[in-house]
């Protein structure tokens, strides 16, 4: 969680990247709900370091797109299986990483941050990886203004996460106390996490949103390829 905490704290996203495979390997009850609980936490001390520099305009328009991208999301599961879905979008991402790395730039204009919300949604319900389409059409923000939106618009969907697995019987005091055990990682991780993100500042920070961004997406990749087989 450390680790995670401490990569989400300086790019802005990639706490899942790097703690949910291992978590599974631990103990598979600490996915979704505990996590998510943790995650809610990191983010929110990431809003508040960042909240100068947040782009609420951006937010509203990508939630807007999020919202019928989530719905998309839950109608594809019921008539597609989850690995097909999640190997189209996650090669989608890894290509749109390639191009932003070729040169091209992405701004965030209320159409590719609708387009954005709405592949956002549209992953996270099917494959639990929303934050590279999001991090994609930041990258070239100063880092500051890239965690703390994204950090914005990661409390939002946590929140709606929670929310509905608790609706879905899936949360409840169970997964609260285990989700406890996950904050003392995210609390070093966020610490650390300060010193680091001073440094991407310095030049780094889009070099290490597609890295991150890659890296998520191939491990949708990998992961949905090695079920398959």
């Amino acid at each position: 969680m450390a680790a995670g905490a401490l990569v989400q704290g300086a790019v802005g996203f990639g706490l899942n990247l790097v703690a949910v495979p291992l978590l599974l390997w631990i103990d598979p009850s600490l996915v979704p709900g505990p996590v998510l609980v943790a995650a809610l936490v990191l983010t929110i001390l990431i809003l508040r370091r960042e909240r100068k520099a947040v782009d609420f305009t951006g937010l509203g328009w990508a939630f807007v797109g999020r919202l019928p991208g989530t719905g998309l999301g839950v109608a594809a599961l019921l008539v597609v299986p989850a690995a097909s879905l999640s190997l189209v979008f996650a090669s989608l991402v890894l290509i749109a990483v390639l191009i932003s790395a070729s040169g091209v730039h992405v701004r965030p204009t209320w159409r590719t941050l609708l387009v954005a919300g709405a592949l956002s949604g549209f992953m996270s319900t099917t494959s639990a990886v929303g934050g590279p389409p999001m991090a994609l059409v930041y990258q070239e923000a100063a880092g500051p203004r890239l965690r703390g939106t994204l950090a914005g618009y990661f409390v939002a969907g946590a929140l709606i996460s929670i929310f509905a697995l608790t609706a879905a019987g899936r949360f409840g005091a169970v997964e609260a106390r285990a989700s406890l055990a996950l904050i003392p990682g995210i609390l070093i991780g966020f610490a650390l996490s300060r010193r680091a993100a001073r440094r991407l500042d310095a030049g780094m920070i889009r070099p290490a949103v597609l890295l991150v961004a890659g890296l998520a997406s191939g491990s949708v990749l990998v992961r949905q390829l090695f079920d398959c087989f």
